[in-house]
């Protein structure tokens, strides 16, 4: 009606202004603006407009400035969040879960207030792990109950969405972990590590920072996994050059496997970090196109021969705790674990050992040694001394099944480095308990002199010293063969 209103009203005004004057609808003549006179007043104002609203063509414009206040819409008033009740606002949030109430406390500090209150808590807590009932089987129990249920109304703000992420987070950790119970004997490591990384999807990534504060993060492009370790190779990107790198960096990443992709980021947890003007660095090989650098305690960086630019990034990582150090750590901070003040010498059981040279791809040697003899030396502190094969028994000589090399792989180019291996090495206590655990690269050199009277080829030493032990080895190279030969075999922890 309002619409037909003013439509008639509009015609109306058509018409009328065809019959006015030729100047237009205006003020009569002599009321022209600029002019004084006693309608007009000496301050200059226009008459008032019952003076000239006779007019035949006031009519239509007075009807139309009617029509058009009548149907004005009010002016809307701007309505503030904070001017809402909180019980208003409590229950629009009622209706979000959990994910989307730990995003919108981030908006504001009034959001952050109300979604870390108690009650939207617990309503979803108790929506996603029900309650737990339980009756006590005494007075005594019913009476530490109800001061449980004291302690729990009690609890500061915030209480709820604690135990909230709390259980959710150990719904999964109770999962897998019942899953890594399951030990191997001869290694003391979980059968299941492999199987576990792989259904829990995660993947590693490597961040290079060079020495004017500039990041690089980089996906693995290719993981090798074996009995008892994993070696992750980086050969894809933008690297920076090798002088210019500062720090490195490797980070366990769990993404969800789901059809469509979250918006929001994937945990993080920080396994490895080295400074690059601390850490030691030593050359380990090369060929005709890279030069291979150690940077300790696991990290070889493929370096292009005659230029300053890296081809790739390779590490290696021992089975040990290598879920909980790509899962429970953070982003900044390296997962760490209670550690048992145990005395090595002491143990009472005895000592194994699963000793394995492999390259990326294959093992040259896996050989597990139990009820090792141990001995106290004193070479720069005290140390223990393991001989797990001695170089005057000769049945104790293990043969190399392969080559010691290697392979190497770029964006375009690959290739093998000769006499270059990773050693991966398990130190098990009479509890079958790992008590030192390493997983480096390790090279060839050949020795000075004949290392033993029983062979006749060329005989090489590869040597480990780390903050956990030390490892001794003495190779023969047997020409009719062409293999290698391990003839010796000492650890010191």
């Amino acid at each position: 009606m309002a619409a037909g209103r003013g439509e008639f009203f509009r015609s109306l005004w058509t018409g009328l202004e065809r019959q006015c004057p030729p100047g237009g609808p205006g003020p009569p003549p002599g009321r022209g603006r600029g002019k004084h006179g006693p309608e007009r007043g000496a301050a200059g104002r226009s008459p008032p407009r019952a003076a000239w609203s006779s007019a035949p063509w006031s009519f239509g414009r007075e009807r139309e400035e009617r029509n058009w206040i009548e149907t004005k819409p009010p002016q809307c008033r701007e309505v503030y969040l904070d001017t809402l009740p909180t019980e208003i606002l409590l229950k629009v949030l009622s209706f979000l879960d959990a994910s989307s109430m730990f995003c919108i406390s981030h908006v504001c500090q009034l959001f952050r207030r109300l979604a870390n209150e108690d009650g939207l808590w617990k309503r979803i807590y108790t929506s996603e792990f029900g309650t737990q009932t339980w009756r006590p089987k005494s007075a005594h129990d019913a009476g530490m109950k109800a001061c449980r249920v004291e302690e729990v109304e009690e609890q500061p703000l915030g209480h709820w969405k604690k135990m909230y992420f709390r259980t959710l987070a150990g719904r999964g950790l109770n999962k897998w972990k019942r899953e890594l119970r399951d030990i191997r004997p001869h290694t003391g490591l979980p059968r299941q590590t492999e199987l576990v990384l792989r259904t829990l999807n995660v993947s590693w990534e490597l961040t290079l920072c060079d020495c004017w504060g500039g990041e690089v993060t980089l996906r693995e492009n290719q993981v090798h996994f074996l009995q008892s370790s994993l070696v992750v190779r980086w050969s894809e990107g933008v690297f920076p050059s090798y002088h210019h790198i500062s720090s490195i960096r490797v980070h366990g990443v769990r993404r969800e496997t789901q059809m469509i992709p979250r918006v929001r980021p994937s945990w993080r947890s920080q396994i490895l970090k080295l400074d690059m003007k601390t850490e030691s660095h030593s050359f380990i090989g090369g060929d005709k196109l890279i030069k291979l650098i150690h940077v300790s305690p696991c990290v070889i960086i493929g370096r292009w021969r005659g230029k300053n630019s890296v081809a790739f990034i390779m590490v290696s990582f021992h089975f040990h705790k290598l879920v909980e150090k790509s899962l429970l750590g953070s982003p900044a901070r390296l997962y760490t674990e209670p550690v048992e003040n145990s005395d090595p010498a002491l143990d009472p059981e005895g000592y194994s050992v699963h000793f394995v040279l492999h390259s990326p791809g294959a093992e040259i040697l896996s050989e597990h040694f139990s009820q090792v003899q141990c001995r106290t030396v004193l070479l720069e502190h005290e140390l223990l001394e393991m001989t797990l094969i001695d170089s005057s028994v000769l049945p104790q000589h293990k043969l190399l099944s392969g080559s010691i090399k290697l392979p190497w792989k770029s964006e375009k180019l690959e290739g093998a480095v000769e006499n270059c291996c990773i050693m991966t090495l398990t130190v098990l206590n009479g509890l079958v308990t790992p008590l030192w655990c390493v997983s480096t690269p390790i090279f060839i050199r050949m020795a000075k002199r004949p290392l033993s009277a029983m062979y006749c080829g060329e005989h090489f030493q590869m040597h480990h010293d780390g903050p956990g032990g030390k490892v001794k080895m003495k190779l023969v190279w047997v020409k009719e063969q062409k293999q290698f030969f391990l003839i010796s075999l000492i650890i010191y922890i």
